[in-house]
């Protein structure tokens, strides 16, 4: 199960903090309706099946409202949940259980549908060589948290952002003269870095190939001019599908022996998963 490591903990904090304050403000008011002394226990149900993702967001949420709230996780990171079914127990503070559920839920109705969608697309390829990648369609603010929900369903990471990796496009294309001086120009510009050219045709691919590009994104490609492009460079660069992919197309793009599919459904089509909280019982 992917980690949520160091770099990752400090945009989880940035992000809860903002979501927090954004919903809060000054303070709930609804919320004060409730004695400060109450203590209750409440359940989150899914009522969907769904993959769980987002715990680690859940978690500080809660820490970051006063660590008054405890947590019963009763599935791990990356289960599947059936529907209907417990999944998380909190025991403690009233105001601060419902204080902190919305903003709680909104992390993990996202990240558990990322989570979701990453896992059936992964799920359809895995008796074959090719590898689901997110891209940069993204929540704006969410982009690595959804790129670890990516991650936790079972697919892989494209690059993060601007600065990790080249990937040349028409536009950039245009504006260097040829694909020859953008690839020339990329290695004088980050050494080292990874380079990608997306192509159109079966010629733009040869001129990648001799440019000595890493990766070539096959944009929009016929099943056929696929198959003849990985045929005719296998060995000296990667291949990746790219172009609405979805589910439908995965086994036919698998067989002409691309390494890489993106898919921008798996961060942009957001269908949140469906999520409740109920209060259970009072505490004494």
């Amino acid at each position: 199960m992917p980690l949520v490591d160091t770099l990752l903990l400090q945009h989880m904090h940035t992000q809860v903090a903002f979501a927090i304050a954004e919903d809060v403000d000054s303070g709930d008011i609804t919320a004060q309706l409730i004695p400060d002394d109450h203590q209750i226990t409440a359940t989150v149900i899914s009522r969907e099946k769904a993959v769980l993702c987002g715990q680690a967001w859940v978690n500080d949420v809660f820490a970051q409202l006063g660590n008054q709230v405890s947590l019963d996780w009763h599935y791990n990171e990356g289960d599947w949940l059936p529907a209907n079914t417990p999944f998380l127990t909190l025991k403690g503070h009233a105001r601060t259980i419902l204080t902190g559920e919305r903003t709680a839920l909104n992390f993990l109705q996202t990240l558990s549908y990322t989570a979701t969608i990453s896992r059936q697309y992964s799920d359809m390829v895995k008796d074959t060589s090719l590898t689901i990648l997110d891209t940069r369609k993204t929540i704006p603010g969410l982009r690595q948290a959804q790129k670890y929900a990516v991650t936790v369903g079972g697919g892989k990471n494209h690059r993060m952002g601007l600065y990790d990796a080249f990937l040349i496009k028409e536009n950039h294309i245009m504006a260097a003269g040829s694909i020859a001086n953008a690839v020339n120009m990329a290695k004088k510009v980050a050494p080292g870095k990874t380079i990608e050219v997306e192509t159109e045709n079966l010629a733009e691919v040869a001129m990648a190939v001799n440019a000595g590009t890493d990766i070539i994104m096959l944009d929009n490609f016929s099943y056929e001019d696929m198959a003849t492009a990985v045929s005719q460079f296998k060995g000296q660069v990667k291949f990746e599908a790219s172009g609405n992919m979805n589910q439908e197309q995965l086994h036919n793009v698998a067989k002409t022996g691309v390494d890489f599919v993106s898919v921008g459904a798996l961060t942009k089509h957001i269908q949140a998963i469906d999520l409740s909280l109920r209060v259970l019982q009072e505490e004494s």
